[in-house]
């Protein structure tokens, strides 16, 4: 999220271009570049943490994120900048196993409201801090002169600084993971994880300072006593995890005896599914890309031919433009933990997802018109559009998941759909923004900006219809909750 605020000075700084309105499609295929490379490795990545974790896999894409930013940050030209992308798209097709993590740790229908909102809030975190590192610290010699001179290497590549300031972060978070994250693999989660020993080794060491700065006559336990302690504490929880594992795998073994082929586990309602996931994420990410170039957008001196046909944006600073997708990610903080869960225990997934739905295609069209509003209130049309937005993906994405979930017949085939779904919404997000991007461009050139926001607002018509072929069947956790006896599953 953080290169969307300074995407468009990005390019204009190449100087691919001196014509404003061609810089939609270059943007476009900056962003597209990582979901195409994410397309191709998708499925590789999926199948790679089949065989060897979970874990090592999410690690490995967090890594290669990291060396893709700092090259992304040196990047003086279009060539560059797109393959530095790129390896962070190859390097980083982690979708389908985090999804399937989530799959693996949820053994209870009444908990995926929950469980399907976490991932999502996280998001939004980044949603928040990514706009705004983009924004403030892009171009820093510019805006902070006193502190970047000229002449230094802020200057020579002025959008290094926001991505070493997201490569900290990204370092951060591998080492959360190496010491904290626990493997879900059923196959690898019983195995010896030195970094979690060494985490709760610190864990310990923490704990134990703590309980020495609150009581003075309490010298600590001796190293003996607390080695003994951890041990103890380790072989309470690996029993009591051993304890619930054994429960689901049992139920899993049960309902599924024999792997599911690949032919059965695409039934009709998966596939309608993974195609409606590809085209929420195709105008989505067309929004996303869209948005920012059009606040950047020079202010158009020319007034509008007639309803249809006008042009312009509003020439926002990436600063502005990073600070306005801040400020909707606080909003979707909410959206994601307190409205999401509400609407699936009340209306349940299908339900909301198809309500969802069709909200978007009249966002796609009034969009542009905001450029219509008196000066002193385009501000609040733009983050009334933001909120509608957010609130549409904050209910449509996590919903999808569940669907996608509970659609398949068995969890031996759940990291493949996840797979395949992963893959088709990359693909979907690979052409999303460079044909936006270019649509965008030639509506600015031919007088009507709005152009490629109804084009996309006509895909998201389709994906509304679509909706309606699409069936909740009753999936493997609904068996379970039926009668969790094992005679009863057996039976089943």
């Amino acid at each position: 999220m953080s290169i969307f605020p300074y995407i468009y000075y990005m390019i204009e700084d190449f100087g691919i271009t001196k014509s404003t309105t061609q810089i939609a499609i270059y943007a476009g295929m900056v962003t597209s570049s990582f979901a195409l490379a994410e397309f191709s490795t998708s499925v590789l990545w999926g199948r790679l943490s089949d065989k060897i974790g979970r874990k090592p896999v999410l690690l490995c894409g967090l890594a290669g994120t990291a060396v893709s930013m700092i090259i992304f940050g040196f990047s003086t030209n279009l060539p560059m900048a797109l393959l530095a992308r790129a390896l962070g798209g190859f390097l980083n097709g982690n979708i389908a196993v985090l999804q399937t993590t989530v799959a693996e740790l949820v053994t209870v229908k009444e908990h995926q409201p929950r469980a399907y909102s976490i991932m999502p809030f996280v998001w939004c975190l980044g949603s928040i801090l990514g706009p705004a590192i983009g924004g403030a610290l892009a171009q820093p010699v510019k805006s902070y002169p006193a502190i970047f001179p000229r002449g230094s290497v802020f200057d020579t590549y002025p959008f290094l600084l926001s991505n070493l300031v997201c490569v900290v972060i990204l370092c951060c978070g591998f080492m959360v993971g190496v010491l904290f994250l626990h493997e879900t693999h059923s196959k690898f989660r019983d195995g010896k994880d030195f970094g979690i020993s060494l985490g709760n080794r610190l864990l310990a060491i923490f704990k134990k300072s703590e309980e020495a700065a609150g009581s003075e006559e309490d010298c600590g336990p001796t190293k003996a006593e607390e080695k003994a302690r951890l041990l103890s504490d380790e072989a309470s929880y690996r029993d009591s995890e051993s304890s619930s594992r054994r429960s689901s795998v049992s139920t899993e073994e049960i309902i599924d005896p024999e792997p599911v082929a690949a032919p059965k586990a695409f039934s009709k309602s998966v596939i309608m599914n993974i195609v409606a996931y590809g085209l929420i994420a195709y105008h989505a990410i067309s929004f996303d890309q869209m948005m920012p170039i059009f606040l950047s957008s020079p202010v158009s001196d020319q007034p509008a031919s007639s309803f249809l046909k006008f042009t312009g944006g509003f020439g926002y600073s990436s600063q502005f433009v990073g600070l306005m997708l801040a400020v909707q990610g606080v909003y979707s903080m909410f959206a994601q933990i307190i409205l999401f869960p509400y609407a699936i225990r009340r209306w349940g997934a299908l339900n909301t997802f198809r309500t969802t739905i069709m909200v978007w295609p009249l966002l796609y069209i009034i969009t542009p018109y905001v450029v219509f509003l008196p000066t002193e209130l385009q501000t609040v049309g733009i983050m009334f559009c933001l909120t509608w937005r957010i609130t549409a993906q904050c209910l449509s994405f996590p919903t999808m998941q569940i669907l996608i979930t509970n659609s398949a017949p068995s969890m031996l085939v759940l990291g493949l759909i996840n797979g395949i779904a992963a893959s088709t919404a990359s693909l979907a997000r690979a052409f999303g923004p460079t044909l936006s991007g270019s649509l965008f461009s030639f509506g600015l050139s031919i007088g009507y900006v709005g152009l490629a926001w109804w084009i996309v607002g006509a895909i998201s018509i389709v994906g509304a219809v679509q909706s309606f072929w699409m069936t909740e069947d009753k999936g493997r956790l609904d068996v379970v909750e039926d009668d969790k006896t094992p005679e009863a599953l057996e039976q089943q």
